[in-house]
């Protein structure tokens, strides 16, 4: 027996692990108490790694169609299929003829953070999608719109805050999301103990809102009203006091003027709240000695998400909470590039083109994911003949699955790069397979940009790749070489390992030169000057992969090398989060844009919303998170399937009477895009004229290979909608916040 040391990836959280191996099968997984930031902290998740990891539905060979059917393949045949049939796609009616899917486990990789961008380019497609659009979108709109930086995204300081409001999210089963922190649940219980407050905004009595000192049960959709409401007091009772922040900050009045209507009593019908609970709230929030407002899936998948998340911000600024210890900070992560000197930028724009047939606007390279369907179908110039998917499944996760179903059925060609033939991979022509995750590097890019301590660790492959299994890096290289120059075949082709064609390396040399030349011209970074081959050298790593990894910790703020990660196994403590107000402003004018122009064109939507009181009689859909699952990527695991990890429309006594539904009886559930049969459980932790279901499941399609999914598929809730109903400034579905029926079955 031994042990060895492995980052989780298989939340946000990002847990140190530590492994017990019986050769090179991994038997056991408990939390590092070493790991610098998780402490020994660990959830069901991380101690399912070794279910999760050996996995026997995971594919370990490529498959290819032949003849109508998905067969095992060699990897040279597999990469060849794609050279021989996406360039002739390509050349004869445009890079926009292909579509690419990001789906959520992407940002837990290494080569799902490195060479997706690479592949974007070698295309030059336009047509880009990801599960953005159906989840964080509106916080990079209005985080782009104030700061300057879709990514410059603050997050609430759990260690030092006096008083946290969370709106819209139940961290102690989410593990936390755009707010990197494990063990959540133990920083909460913390803030408790040292006399702060904990408010909680949600229709759910989840159980983050059982912790709190308050929980607001709020009117599902309704966020982003109650927000204004709070602003509203701050500015009514004198109570917004900026501080030092004054000084960064522009559009403080035009910001009071807009939200003048936005009386506590005006919004209190609306929100279903009393009036004097908003203005306690807000009197709190400016009195506390430090804290810090955190909205997520439930105030973002709304129907006024991004205004939601721009007012969360609002409340942040006009309390002097932002950018300083014990509020929201912005976290430095030690692979971000080198703080540029403080000063004006290009900012953030929307909308720079529309997608072919709704005209949705573009947001930050993407395009809405509810589109997907109708690009594919439509015919005419633009069409998606063929789609890529990587670490996606959108037959699930978006709305109208059917729909999106039927679509994927009539492309020309569709590559997956996934471990499973699930609902959405069971139409590919072509299924790369990574391997389990014990088999891979870790080094978690995307979410130490939002993790409440800054820290960098690196834990390299628990064992060694198995015979026939190819590397998720090299799988994303070779995919791009085969999309680039469509050449080679069999085994001297680039689709094979052992081959004599383009190797996969060179795609990782061309990500280094390209980073390097920019680099070496910049006056604030760390290589300008030098020697581009000179650098490129000195750069450490068995794998293209790693040295991408070591250039980018040398260009960062810190001036870390992957040497010196790898000398500290268990990570290296950067500190608590700092001030670093101006450095990440890149506002055109240099400044914090408190009321920017998209967002008040927005805002005549939210104060219409005044003069419409919800008809309480309409039931109003919601989703719900597992700790034990996370989205439609782990219910095939056996040990995460158990507690409260089920599949029911929770309803209230109240609205169960009156509906005559019966605790664990079937109901039918009505939406816009279609009806679903589910089991009731009847509970108080929903507010009366609110019912829940949570998201992710519905795997009952055929030709997949989910044995255990499939035995207890649930129902795929996304299927209620028909994709009408977004957020027009960010696109992202309204997955929160909907009206439904609910029948008994039998009626």
């Amino acid at each position: 027996m031994s042990s060895a040391l492995r980052i989780c990836p298989l939340c946000e959280a990002t847990c140190g692990l530590v492994l017990t191996l019986d050769g090179t099968r991994i038997t056991g997984a408990r939390g590092d108490r070493e790991d610098v930031f998780s402490q020994g902290f660990i959830c069901p998740k991380g101690a399912a790694f070794p279910e999760v990891d050996a996995d026997p539905d995971r594919l370990r060979t490529p498959m290819v169609r032949k003849d109508g059917r998905l067969q095992e393949a060699t990897w040279g045949e597999a990469f060849d299929t794609i050279a021989a049939r996406i360039r002739p796609l390509v050349e004869d009616y445009g890079p926009d003829s292909v579509g690419i899917v990001l789906g959520n486990p992407n940002v837990h990789t290494i080569a799902g953070a490195l060479y997706p961008p690479l592949l974007i380019g070698a295309l030059g497609t336009r047509n880009l999608f990801t599960a953005s659009t159906l989840d964080q979108m509106p916080k990079h709109v209005s985080s782009g719109l104030l700061f300057g930086d879709p990514l410059a995204i603050p997050v609430p300081d759990l260690d030092r805050t006096d008083h946290l409001l969370i709106l819209g999210a139940n961290p102690l089963d989410s593990n936390g999301s755009l707010c990197t922190a494990p063990d959540f649940p133990g920083k909460l219980k913390a803030l408790r103990r040292r006399g702060g407050t904990l408010t909680v905004v949600d229709p759910r009595r989840t159980r983050t809102a059982r912790l709190a000192d308050r929980h607001v049960a709020v009117r599902p959709g309704t966020d982003a009203l109650l927000l204004a409401a709070l602003v509203h007091t701050l500015f009514d009772e004198e109570l917004a006091d900026l501080g030092p922040l004054a000084a960064h900050v522009h559009g403080v009045e035009e910001v009071r003027h807009a939200v003048h209507e936005f009386t506590p009593e005006a919004v209190a019908p609306v929100c279903d709240l009393d009036a004097e609970t908003i203005r306690v709230i807000a009197r709190e929030l400016a009195a506390a000695p430090t804290a810090a407002v955190y909205g997520r899936m439930g105030s973002s998948t709304v129907v006024y998400g991004t205004l939601g998340n721009w007012l969360v911000d609002v409340l942040n600024v006009l309390t002097g909470n932002l950018d300083r210890p014990g509020g929201a900070l912005f976290p430095l992560s030690a692979t971000a590039p080198a703080p540029r000197p403080a000063g004006p930028g290009r900012g953030f724009v929307l909308g720079r083109r529309h997608s072919r047939v709704s005209r949705h606007p573009e947001v930050k390279g993407e395009l809405p994911l509810v589109a997907l369907a109708e690009e594919i179908e439509t015919p005419g110039e633009g069409r998606i003949r063929a789609l890529i998917t990587i670490a996606a499944n959108p037959v699930l996760s978006a709305p109208d699955g059917d729909r999106l179903d039927a679509a994927l059925g009539s492309l020309d060609l569709m590559i997956a790069v996934d471990p499973y033939l699930n609902e959405t991979t069971r139409h590919a022509d072509v299924l790369l397979p990574p391997p389990p995750p014990s088999q891979s590097a870790h080094f978690d890019f995307a979410f130490n940009g939002f993790a409440v301590r800054d820290q960098a660790r690196y834990t390299p492959a628990v064992v060694a790749l198995e015979a026939g299994r190819m590397d998720e890096c090299e799988i994303h290289a070779r995919l791009i070489l085969a999309v680039s120059d469509g050449g080679g075949a069999g085994a001297s082709g680039p689709g094979a390992p052992e081959g004599t064609g383009t190797p996969p390396s060179v795609v990782d040399d061309l990500a280094i030169d390209l980073m390097l030349a920019k680099a070496v011209t910049q006056q604030h970074s760390p290589a300008y000057g030098a020697d581009p081959k000179e650098f490129a050298a000195r750069l450490a790593g068995h794998t293209g992969a790693e040295r991408r990894l070591d250039l980018m910790l040398r260009l960062g703020p810190y001036g870390l090398t992957l040497d010196e990660l790898k000398a500290h196994p268990h990570g290296i403590d950067l500190g608590p989060l700092k001030p670093r107000l101006p450095e990440p402003l890149k506002t055109r004018s240099g400044r914090i844009e408190l009321f920017p122009a998209p967002l008040a064109a927005d805002l005549p939507r939210l104060r219409a919303a005044l003069d419409v009181v919800p008809d309480p009689g309409v039931l109003q859909l919601v989703g719900r998170r597992h700790l034990r699952s996370n989205n439609s990527w782990l219910h095939n695991t056996p040990a995460l399937g158990g507690g409260s990890n089920r599949c029911t429309l929770q309803v209230h006594p109240r609205d169960a009477e009156r509906l005559r539904l019966v605790d664990g009886a079937p109901a039918r559930v009505k939406g816009e895009g279609g009806e679903l049969e589910v089991p009731v459980e009847v509970t108080d932790d929903v507010r009366p004229g609110v019912v829940s279901l949570p998201h992710g499941w519905g795997h009952d399609r055929p030709g997949t290979r989910l044995a255990v999914a499939s035995a207890r598929p649930g129902v795929n809730v996304n299927q209620l909608l028909d994709g009408s109903r977004i957020d027009p400034l960010s696109g992202t579905a309204v997955l929160n916040g909907f009206p439904v029926e609910v029948a008994p079955l039998q009626d």
